[in-house]
């Protein structure tokens, strides 16, 4: 069991809240990391396997990952620890939001992960009676569906397509089918990459003259992750890991590519889409073969940028335009790739490294501002 004091240091989290409701056996908790530059805003995941220990680093990633785009919000992340396919979910998800009534919207507002769809966000909205009470609800509700829009899958194929100067023609390989490896993958071929393996739970597909993402997405539309089966000639999972590639996206879950897989992948560049994806023994491995790695913070920070839109008008009566939003992940996410890239190379350590280093000078400098620290 994870004790909570064991996960403070001379960031965050400054808050960490548990609840549960024994009515719908919903469990959860809420990290407030680090809110020096804003308030807490993160992502809400749901899924039965969550822990305290989990949702603490990803609060921890969503300070860093604010703090390198330059937007002014804090990070935080909460979790439920509930099955998103039981038939009961609204029950533990209402449940969830009527605990945190305290704490939401005034100090986190939550937002879309793992396990969690639009028409949650509008359930969220609605238990709270409070439109700002969670972002990425659906259109219709006046908000921006940016899991539906794709937008963190676009922005990663935006960051490979400024690294390599143009991904037309580049292969490409991506771990996971989701809400980001789908969108990833439409990105790609839109940009005239070719995509040679993808994977969801069902297995894994691999063809080097390029799989036709047309008819993978078609499938995804109406199969969910069982496009991968319906699609054929299915591998075992960690074959697309494997694949001769220019550019590998791991865009399922943390820690996939540990030291081992790092010397096993034959690829020119990694670009996270995935939070946490590489382990640091891996991403010290990767470095050391010369592979550039794009840390998860700086490639799938399109969803905060998307995000921060829906903050702002949230209590609008007029939407947010998303090719304004599309076109603010590909300027952003662009300039903070090359960025953190050539302050690696000039400083000689790896690209997490610089990027959390980008990061860390935001956040203290607002830290000494308020007198946090001296």
């Amino acid at each position: 069991m994870t004790d909570v004091l064991q996960l403070m240091d001379e960031w965050g989290p400054e808050k960490v809240v548990t609840v549960s409701d024994r009515r719908s056996g919903m469990k959860g908790v809420l990290v407030i990391d680090n809110t020096a530059r804003g308030m807490g805003k993160g992502g809400t995941r749901m899924g039965p396997e969550v822990t305290t220990g989990e949702i603490a680093r990803l609060a921890r990633v969503m300070t860093w990952k604010w703090a390198a785009v330059d937007l002014f919000f804090g990070g935080a992340k909460a979790g439920i620890v509930f099955d998103p396919a039981s038939p009961h979910k609204e029950k533990a998800l209402r449940a969830f939001a009527r605990a945190l009534s305290n704490e939401v919207p005034g100090e986190y507002v939550l937002g879309l992960d793992v396990g969690l769809t639009e028409r949650d966000a509008a359930i969220v909205q609605d238990e709270l009676g409070d439109r700002g009470a969670m972002m990425g609800a659906p259109a219709a509700l006046g908000g921006l569906p940016y899991d539906e829009l794709g937008v963190t899958g676009f922005g990663v194929a935006e960051v490979a397509d400024e690294l390599t100067e143009s991904v037309r023609g580049k292969r490409i390989a991506i771990q996971g089918f989701g809400a980001v490896g789908a969108a990833a993958a439409r990105r790609f071929s839109e940009l005239g990459a070719v995509v040679v393996a993808v994977s969801s739970v069902h297995g894994a597909l691999h063809d080097p003259d390029g799989l036709d993402v047309a008819r993978l997405l078609a499938l995804r539309e109406s199969v969910g992750d069982a496009a991968v089966a319906e699609y054929g000639r299915v591998l075992p999972l960690g074959k697309e890991l494997l694949a001769p590639c220019d550019v590998l996206v791991p865009a399922a879950t943390q820690d996939v590519i540990d030291k081992d897989w790092a010397g096993r992948v034959d690829t020119r560049m990694v670009v996270e889409g995935a939070n946490l994806p590489t382990t640091a023994a891996a991403q010290a491995v990767l470095a050391a073969r010369g592979i550039t790695v794009v840390p998860d913070f700086i490639a799938n920070a399109g969803g905060i940028i998307a995000a921060a839109f829906g903050m702002d008008a949230r209590y609008s009566p007029f939407p947010v335009v998303p090719s304004t939003v599309m076109t603010a992940v590909s300027s952003k996410l662009r300039g903070n790739a090359g960025l953190v890239v050539r302050e690696a190379a000039r400083t000689g350590v790896t690209t997490h490294e610089a990027a959390r280093a980008l990061a860390q000078d935001r956040v203290l400098a607002a830290m000494r501002l308020k007198g946090q620290v001296t």
